[in-house]
């Protein structure tokens, strides 16, 4: 690692240290972890408040871990967090002390339930905007395709998420691209989250314990793509006792089996997902299909240990593959992430993590026909440090600082043909790239009713080789030369500042005002002409010719809850502008191409747009809904003549409605309706013959759209009644997508009339009609 970039690191701590505020010595720290009374779980976000000095308090971290500096005496400590009872206890504070605290899971009732009993709401008191934070159990709740529960769907259905298509798990924030995303499980990268050619994301939702999405006011921990963050936490295990839990699908079946190890100390999860529709190919008499393969699988698998009160072990991984085959070709994919963390508390305010990260992606395809045999192969792999601190200053402030590092290897494309193949080999140019990274964030309580969070996060990026670059001619077309660099020799590198800053105003108990600002820089950029995520697209780095790409987003919003927070409403507005953006010329070959380079072009672009949402979280009906109005458009030199154009994900009105109802203890009904106005798309307004041949001549980039797209799913859960004495509980869920069978456009192509080869029609092709699907769940 080069000198001024550990020079740095260093300065950063010299800053921390001089930060410290001096504490009176009638101060002393309680700490300590807030789990779940039933699995031992760490709760994330939990509040820790002082009912004696109101507005006092701190939510935990990541881990579970909070931290408070208080004056000596007597006191309440509620500890809260949404569906969980608030737990009270009463603490004399003489001396520095540890206290943990186990909260128990409310009971599902037909009265209505009070899910806290705390006055400050997460809604309007926290600092975070631009943010959702889904419950698992929510989730679960919603109508499923094919009854497969899906995290990546879910978000599509909140204000500011578009989806990439019908029955696609990718999705788009803000107006940014699928690569502006960065997707982490347990903190490791996923390059790719779907399953089945994007109608399934790889998360199996058995195994994840939290869901939390950045649209903006990204934290300065974080950074690497410029739209969003999804960071996803994998279960821990249950420390306190075996617990298997199930379920059996239309397409699939998982297994969960997850059990302490040594009880309160350390626990292990394992989780696994499969589909089963090659078994149906192999039992059929069609030998056409007989042996065609069509499956994916999932497995999650997580241990901890608590060496002692200092310090905790974490190891997880996940590991997914799809495959897809018959006897004249295969393809398959798949990604593997591996972490491992170590949890360590140096005094009773300062925490810190530090992690080792592997993530892999790569898919190959091929022809098994003998004289077209090949494989073609492409990867990206990851190797990562992260060390991240925690510094509960006091319960006015609290610091985090840290250092990330990631190797990045990316080998684009390797062709290799069969023996009696005509097709020929073909490596593309691969490279490697080092991602490297300082930050530091305050978040500052500066009166009862304003509160600041501010943050400086320094980047930094190498392309390196073995690769070769190319000079070309004016142009930029024909290579005149060619530059080799060996093994790590630096080709390019690139760097920056990415200040971010949120501000939060209480103007009552019920309500508040916040506004952010945040810079990001993108360093990794995906090539695909495709708006769906589809396995065969490749990263690249930046490089010579591609510089890192740039957004700036400043947002600002109003917070209200009613009736005692059973109902919390909010109104965003953002504006986001973009530099270096990239897009393709027009008839751009971008498929095995060595120079990809000259097939690219870039500009700058612009988002803005306005964001309702209103949710009811209490009694027997509970649920959501939100509207989107939004603009993004990109103006590229070469493209459009020059002038600006819509993307094809942009959608001026989308809106959401989800909702649950407890019709009985046993019986709970679930309905979603999604409405967006259709994607923008380049259409053939014309033709011309040219020496016997007819050539299209097309519109302006984007500039029609396809139609709007709406479609409403249902969903009944019965669940066998539960008594104290049983331990072994099960329900049945029916769901029904599309409901009232619309049949949305998944695309448009166009044709020579069958009726008249003078004139071409447009025809759609649509996915889905009505599928209803039938699950069976269990666990004890």
């Amino acid at each position: 690692m080069r000198l001024p970039f550990v020079k740095g690191y260093v300065g950063l701590l010299l800053l921390c240290l001089l930060a410290l505020p001096s504490l009176a010595q009638e101060k002393v720290t309680l700490s300590g972890y807030v789990k779940d009374g039933s699995s031992g779980e760490g709760l994330i976000g939990a509040s820790v408040s002082v009912q004696e000095l109101p507005g006092v308090g701190v939510g935990t971290n990541e881990y579970g871990f909070y931290s408070l500096t208080l004056p000596k005496g007597s006191y309440t400590l509620l500890y809260s967090y949404l569906g969980y009872v608030t737990l009270s206890k009463e603490v004399v504070l003489a001396a520095g002390q540890k206290l943990d605290a186990e909260l128990s899971q409310n009971a599902t009732a037909l009265q209505e339930v009070e899910i806290s009993t705390r006055k400050e709401d997460e809604n309007v008191r926290s600092m975070e905007m631009s943010t959702l934070k889904m419950q698992v159990a929510e989730i679960k709740g919603m109508p499923a395709l094919l009854g497969e529960v899906d995290i990546v769907k879910a978000i599509q259905m909140t204000p500011g998420v578009q989806t990439a298509g019908e029955g696609t798990s990718g999705f788009y924030v803000r107006g940014g691209g699928v690569d502006q995303n960065l997707i982490l499980l347990d903190e490791a990268p996923v390059y790719n989250a779907s399953h089945l050619m994007g109608f399934f994301s790889v998360f199996n939702a058995d195994a994840i314990k939290d869901v939390q999405l950045y649209k903006g006011g990204i934290p300065a921990q974080h950074g690497g793509r410029l739209s969003s963050l999804l960071d996803i936490r994998m279960k821990e295990g249950n420390s306190k006792k075996l617990a298997v839990s199930g379920g059996i699908g239309t397409i699939s079946s998982r297994l969960t089996v997850e059990a302490p190890i040594i009880e309160d100390k350390s626990s292990f999860i394992l989780s696994g997902r499969r589909t089963y529709a090659d078994v149906f190919f192999g039992l059929s008499g069609d030998e056409n299909i007989k042996d065609n393969q069509l499956y994916f699988y999932d497995l999650n698998a997580k241990v901890n240990y608590t060496l002692n009160e200092k310090n905790r072990l974490f190891v997880s991984g996940y590991f997914g593959r799809d495959m897809a085959g018959s006897k004249s070709f295969m393809m398959d994919w798949g990604n593997a992430t591996a972490t491992l963390r170590w949890n360590h508390l140096f005094s009773d305010r300062l925490f810190s993590n530090t992690t080792l990260i592997f993530s892999d992606f790569d898919y190959a395809l091929g022809s098994r026909e003998k004289e077209s045999e090949f494989t073609w192969k492409s990867r990206i792999r990851d190797y990562g440090l992260k060390n991240d601190y925690t510094y509960f200053l006091s319960p006015n402030s609290q610091l985090r600082f840290g250092l990330q590092a990631t190797y990045h290897n990316f080998m684009p494309a390797e062709v290799k043909p069969g023996p009696e193949s005509y097709v020929n080999n073909l490596k593309l140019n691969s490279t490697s790239a080092l991602e490297g990274a300082l930050y530091l964030s305050n978040e500052h309580r500066i009166t009862d009713r304003l509160t600041l969070d501010y943050g400086l996060r320094l980047s930094s990026f190498t392309n390196m080789g073995p690769g070769k670059v190319y000079t070309y001619d004016e142009a930029f077309e024909t290579p005149i030369d060619t530059l080799e660099y060996g093994r790590f020799e630096k080709i390019k590198s690139y760097g920056g500042l990415e200040p971010r800053l949120s501000a939060k105003y209480e103007l009552n108990d019920m309500s508040s005002i916040k506004a952010s600002y945040n810079r990001t820089l993108q360093y990794l950029h995906l090539v695909s002409n495709s708006t769906s995520s589809l396995p065969f697209d490749v990263w690249i780095p930046s490089s010579t010719y591609v510089k890192p790409q740039v957004a700036d987003q400043v947002a600002a919003g109003y917070f209200r809850n009613f009736k005692d927070n059973t109902y919390e409403g909010s109104v965003e507005v953002y504006y986001k502008w973009m530099d270096n953006q990239i897009d393709y010329k027009d008839y751009a070959e971008i498929f095995l191409n060595e120079r990809l380079e000259t097939e690219l072009l870039t500009g700058t672009g612009e988002a803005y747009g306005a964001e309702f949402y209103l949710r009811k979280q209490k009694g027997l009906l509970t649920g959501w809904v939100s509207y989107t109005l939004a603009k993004t458009e990109r103006t590229v030199p070469g493209i459009n003549g020059g002038k600006a154009y819509p993307l094809r994900y942009d959608r001026r009105h989308s809106g959401n409605l989800v909702l649950a109802y407890q019709f009985s203890p046993s019986i709970s009904l679930g309905a979603s309706w999604t409405y967006a106005t259709g994607g923008a798309i380049t259409m053939p307004v014309g033709r011309y013959e040219y020496n016997g041949k007819t050539y299209p001549v097309y519109s302006e980039r984007n500039g029609y759209r396809l139609p709007d797209y709406h479609r409403l799913d249902l969903s009944a859960t019965y669940e066998k009644p539960k008594n104290e004495f049983k331990k072994y509980n099960s329900s049945w869920t029916l769901s029904v997508y599309n409901a009232y069978n619309r049949k949305n456009a998944f695309s448009i192509y166009f044709r020579e009339s069958e009726d008249d080869r003078t004139r071409t029609e447009a025809v759609k092709t649509y996915l889905f009609g009505i599928i209803p699907s039938l699950s069976y769940n269990f666990n004890f």
